[in-house]
This record gives C-alpha cells, sequence and structure tokens, in this order.
C-alpha cells in the first residue's frame, strides 16, 4: 500500500466495456418492475441478456451500463445493486474468499459470456466475481465519464483492502493489477490510474441501518439529482439520505423492491471527498 500523491486527478473508472475492472448488477425480484423504475430515473433503456428470460442489460446509448437480474428469490438472496470484480480464474479467486473467511454464496457457474460466483466478504459485504472466457464485445465507457463507481463501507478499510488484495490480486505488482493509496483516512483503489473505489471505515456489522452496516455502495453521476430523485418517489422509491457539500451532492435512495443505491452529481469520483 502506498501513500497519495500529489498531482492530476485520475479520470473516472470505466466499471463497463471490454477493459472493464468491474461490472454492477442488480438482484431482485421482478424484473418488468425493476425495469419501469430505472427507466425514467436514470434514463436507460433495457434489452433482453443473453442468461434468459429473467435477466436484462440496462444502457444508456448504446453502451452496456449495467445488469439486472430478477434472481432475489431464486437464489434467495436480498436485493442489492452488487459490483462484480473480473478475475483470471473463478475458482482460484473463490478459494481466496473462503481461505480468507469470506463466504461463496452461489457459483463458480457459467454464466453467458463467462463464469461468475456471488460472495461476501468476512464483514458481510456482498459481491461477485467475474471470468470471462470470451471475448467482450461492448463499447467501453467513453472518456471523462464514469456509468458508476463505489464505495465500500467497512469496519475497517485496511483491513478491508488487504481481504480483497489476496482475492483479487490488487497491489501485486502484476500486469493490469489496480493499486491501493490511502487518503483522508480512507483506502483508494485506481486501476489503469483511473479510482474504481474507495473503502471507508466505520460500518458496524449488527447495525439496524442498511448504511451502517458493511456494504458495496453503488453510485450512479446523473445530471441532476433532484430532478432523478423526484423520478424515484414518482415511481415509487424512497429517499433514504441526502448530503449535500460544496464539491457535490448525493441522494441514497430505495427502489420499489427494496434495492439501495445511491445518486451523485460527482462523475469523477477522485473528486469526492469522504462523507
Amino acid at each position: 500500500m502506498t501513500a497519495s500523491s500529489s498531482g492530476p486527478a485520475p479520470a473516472p473508472a470505466p466499471l463497463t466495456g471490454p477493459a472493464a475492472p468491474c461490472w454492477v448488477n442488480l438482484m431482485t425480484r421482478d424484473l418488468e418492475s425493476a425495469q419501469e423504475f430505472y427507466g425514467p430515473v436514470m434514463g436507460w433503456t433495457f434489452r433482453p441478456g443473453k442468461l434468459g428470460q429473467e435477466f436484462s442489460v440496462a444502457r444508456r446509448g448504446d453502451v452496456p451500463v449495467a445488469g439486472i437480474g430478477a434472481v432475489a428469490t431464486t437464489f434467495r438472496v436480498a436485493v442489492a445493486w452488487t459490483p462484480y470484480f473480473a478475475v483470471g480464474d473463478a475458482d482460484v479467486a473463490a478459494s481466496r474468499i473462503r481461505e480468507r473467511s469470506g463466504t461463496v454464496a452461489v457459483g463458480p457457474l457459467a454464466l453467458g459470456k463467462g463464469r461468475g460466483a456471488l460472495a461476501a466478504d468476512r464483514e458481510g459485504a456482498g459481491f461477485g466475481i467475474w471470468e470471462r472466457t470470451e471475448p467482450a464485445t461492448s463499447p467501453p465507457a467513453p472518456d471523462g465519464h464514469s456509468h458508476a463507481w463505489l464505495r465500500l463501507r467497512t469496519r475497517n478499510a485496511f483491513d478491508a483492502a488487504i481481504f480483497y488484495g489476496g482475492v483479487l490480486d490488487w497491489a501485486s505488482g502484476q500486469p493490469g493489477s489496480c493499486e491501493v493509496s490511502y487518503a483522508k483516512d480512507e483506502v483508494i483503489v485506481t486501476c489503469g490510474g483511473r479510482q474504481l473505489a474507495r473503502i471507508s471505515s466505520g460500518a458496524v456489522e449488527a447495525a439496524p441501518d442498511p448504511l451502517v452496516r458493511p456494504h458495496w455502495q453503488v453510485n450512479f453521476p446523473v445530471p441532476d439529482v433532484a430532478a432523478a430523485v423526484a423520478a424515484a418517489r414518482e415511481h415509487g422509491g424512497s429517499l433514504v439520505e441526502e448530503l449535500s457539500r460544496p464539491d457535490a451532492r448525493e441522494a441514497t435512495l430505495l427502489d420499489p423492491d427494496g434495492g439501495l443505491f445511491t445518486l451523485t452529481d460527482v462523475h469523477n469520483p477522485a473528486a469526492a471527498a469522504p462523507a
């Protein structure tokens, strides 16, 4: 782990496209209802996924930005937005998760053009791993804009960085691996000079408030947070928390099925100060 350095802020992390280090996926109960909510809130359109009739891919223009699968009931998991991190070998990554006291709930199993697994770290934050077995054909995220970026709320940021580093080869020095640094009491994860995630301490595993429990928070940049919040409320969502700082505004909401997500006007996560 290295100390943060001064200089130009890195560009936002491309979470979609052939070179993406990560993909975000909503596990929900009803696909049609989810599309009816996220379409007007996010400005997304949807195309059927290749995993079956219970899956679709959300798109902004021609670029895939997120997956939606009506699998929460089938897999007996909570409705949630979940990041899936790219790995070279899903079986090896799953073994590393278990070796480090994490949990593998589903998989690894064949999913479309690869193999994936749904897991949780040792603090209970859910995430996925994804091994691509066929070449990607989707266009990458455009320069200067991220379709989503991540923040891990956990008990101890340094311990979490060690866990994910061991599982995902962060800070390993291998070609293409993500780097980690420490700044303003957070661990910063960058991939190819682009910021992917921030890891913050202070979560409480048994807290009744879902915002306080360890979890991966998926942040979706939008042009107008207030307008998106109004659209979410109009379509059955509810506001959980709203934060306003000199450099940013963000709102955390629940969709009608209980999925937690955050809207932000921060398009470059490197500019986001700790909450």
